[in-house]
Order: structure tokens, then C-alpha cells, then sequence
């Protein structure tokens, strides 16, 4: 009898120590596997699963690509990599980043949907913005069991409300509570999957993570899915498909980044003032030429000529006090957005 033993957590930041009082209060013997992400920096060697096996009583690792998957073991996706769930073994690969992240909840989470249906339960912990969401939602469409931290008690709540705001979740816990639930589930019957059949979109978006599709292959599937938009990639500037009719709203590009709406206007909003800080330094360059024009034509005493140059820096500063305000303002927006997401209602 198939059990829902087939376990995926996602976390962010504050992840390391609710990681560590969850894992660390499981039984040696329980029957399930655990899969792992937690956003690290693309840079720097990950010693998590170091830190897993030293405090509790499962061992954990980095997999390779193609390593059979065993019961009774951590899983924990490597730096710059996403950790894929098939069939009786894992990929991990450096697929384009969703919501600005490798390796992605999302990611993982629907690849376990896929390939384990009804047998998966999907754990959210604390974290900032929304990652895990989407993932956890293909979790619930498979028949699987979506579990979240309690917001009020994790250290970063915005990945737990969000998850709450969109998933019908069937378990919203203090993380004392998450590991007697876990082993609770690991001994219970999955249901049927002919209940929770695969849909289009999870069939797709777990092949484009695979990055096993051709050019052709991948433009007609995601045209299949999502709706052509004007806006495009801030990533690569490749053209944007909005993906399904739901919430969140989501987009993903012809190469095959993903952002929800909340990360993509985050995007968005970055890249408009690194343009604007480009702009300043271009302008406050042509000041300084213009200055050192202005000099060189006093040099001739032809008084026009340093008016003119003059004039035009001044002109110019002004210009640069304009856009410098913008960005400023635009700092503040920024943080403006960021405050209501924490602020919306879970």
C-alpha cells in the first residue's frame, strides 16, 4: 500500500533553525524521505546537511544528478541547482531561475507532484515573499497534503501567508507541532490517484525544469499554457506568457524563468532604477565634460562659447537632481510594496 511518505520543504530565510527543531524531532525509523530547499547564496558551499545529520537522527546530503532516492534519508538541494523529484530518482540541474531563485520551492515541489501524486506532502516554513506557493498548489491539485507554518510563530511569515492566501491548505501549525503530524501521515494510506489526475500545466512546467525540450518543443508548450503578453523577461528580455487564469498571477518567459506578480513587479521596479542610476552617471559625465569645455573656451576668452557650455551643465545638474528625487522616491515605493505584502491578510 502506497503511503504519504514522499515529503518536500521549502524555506528561506530564518530556514536553518526551524530546519533544525523540525528535522531534529523525527524518529530514526520513520518511513519517508525528505526533500529539501532552502534559498542559499549561489556563491557559497552549503554545509546544511552537515548540520541536519549532526542534529538529528536522519542522515542528510547533497544529491547528485541521477541518484536513486532512498527512504529515511535528507535530501538537500546544492547551491545554484534545483532539486527535481522523479520517479525512484533525482535530477539536479541549473534550469533558469523561478522567482529569481536556483534552486526554487516551486521547482521541487511540482516535480514531486508529478512523479509521486497523492503520496506527497508539501511543508512550507518561513521565509520572505512567495515562493512555494505555486509548487504547493500543484501539491493539493495531485491529492497531496499542503502543511504551513503558523505566520505568528515564523521568524519571516510572508512565504507562509501567501501560501495560506492561495492554497487550501489542510494544516496550518505551530512548527512544534509539524513532526508528530509528519510521522502521522508517513503510515497513512495515499488516496487514489486516478482522483487527481495530471494537468496540463504541471505536465508542461515539470519538463521545462527538466530543460529536455527543444526550442520548438518548448515555445508550443508554453503556448499551450499561458497567454502571450507585452511585457517582457526581466531577466532575459524575453517575451512573457501569463500562465493560466488563477492566482497568483504568474508569468514565465521563452526561455523559461518564472516570476509571480509580486516578484516580477519586484523586478521590474530594480531594473527601472538601475536604468535611472545609468542615466545619472551618464548625465553627470556630460557635466563634467561640459565643465571642462566651458574652461577650455575661457582659455580662448570666447565668453559665448563658456556661457554656453555653462548653461548647459547647469541645465543638466538640475536634470540630475530630478532623476536622483525619482529613484529616492521610488526606494520608498519599494519599501511601501514590501510592507503591504506583510500586512495582507492571511
Amino acid at each position: 500500500m502506497l503511503k504519504q511518505n514522499v515529503i518536500v520543504i521549502g524555506t528561506s530565510a530564518g530556514g536553518l533553525k526551524a530546519l533544525g527543531a523540525m528535522l531534529s524531532a523525527l524518529p530514526a525509523d520513520i518511513d519517508a524521505v525528505f526533500f529539501i530547499v532552502q534559498h542559499l547564496a549561489a556563491d557559497k558551499p552549503s554545509i546544511l546537511p552537515q548540520i541536519l545529520t549532526d542534529v538529528g537522527s536522519l542522515p542528510a546530503s547533497h544529491p547528485a544528478d541521477g541518484e536513486p532516492i532512498q527512504t529515511g534519508r535528507i535530501y538537500v538541494a546544492p547551491p545554484d541547482y534545483h532539486l527535481l523529484v522523479n520517479q525512484g530518482l533525482m535530477r539536479v540541474v541549473r534550469g533558469p531561475q523561478e522567482n529569481r531563485f536556483r534552486p526554487a520551492i516551486d521547482t521541487l515541489f511540482r516535480s514531486a507532484a508529478h512523479a509521486y501524486g497523492t503520496r506527497v506532502v508539501g511543508v512550507i516554513l518561513t521565509g520572505y515573499l512567495d515562493d512555494g506557493t505555486v509548487g504547493l498548489q500543484a501539491i493539493k491539485k495531485r491529492g497531496g497534503v499542503a502543511i504551513v507554518q503558523d505566520p505568528k510563530e515564523a521568524e519571516y511569515p510572508s512565504m507562509a501567508k501567501s501560501a495560506l492566501r492561495y492554497v487550501k491548505v489542510d494544516y496550518c501549525l505551530p512548527l512544534a507541532e509539524i513532526p508528530d503530524l509528519l510521522v502521522r501521515l508517513s503510515k497513512e494510506p495515499a488516496a487514489k490517484e486516478e482522483a487527481y489526475p495530471m494537468t496540463k500545466e504541471i505536465e508542461i512546467e515539470s519538463k521545462i525544469a527538466q530543460q529536455q525540450m527543444n526550442t520548438q518543443e518548448f515555445l508550443e508548450s508554453v503556448e499551450a499554457i499561458g497567454t502571450r503578453t507585452t511585457y517582457t523577461c526581466p531577466e532575459c528580455n524575453g517575451t512573457l506568457w501569463q500562465i493560466g487564469k488563477g492566482e497568483p498571477l504568474r508569468f514565465r518567459c521563452h526561455t523559461g524563468h518564472s516570476f509571480t506578480a509580486n516578484v516580477f513587479l519586484a523586478e521590474q521596479t530594480q531594473n527601472l532604477e538601475n536604468a535611472l542610476w545609468s542615466a545619472v552617471r551618464a548625465m553627470e559625465e556630460k557635466v563634467t565634460f561640459s565643465r571642462q569645455m566651458a574652461e577650455r573656451m575661457r582659455n580662448y576668452n570666447l565668453t559665448s562659447a563658456v556661457k554656453k557650455y555653462e548653461d548647459h551643465a547647469m541645465n543638466l545638474d538640475k536634470e540630475v537632481s530630478l532623476i536622483r528625487d525619482i529613484i529616492l522616491n521610488g526606494l520608498a515605493t519599494k519599501r511601501s510594496i514590501a510592507a503591504m505584502e506583510e500586512d495582507q491578510p492571511e
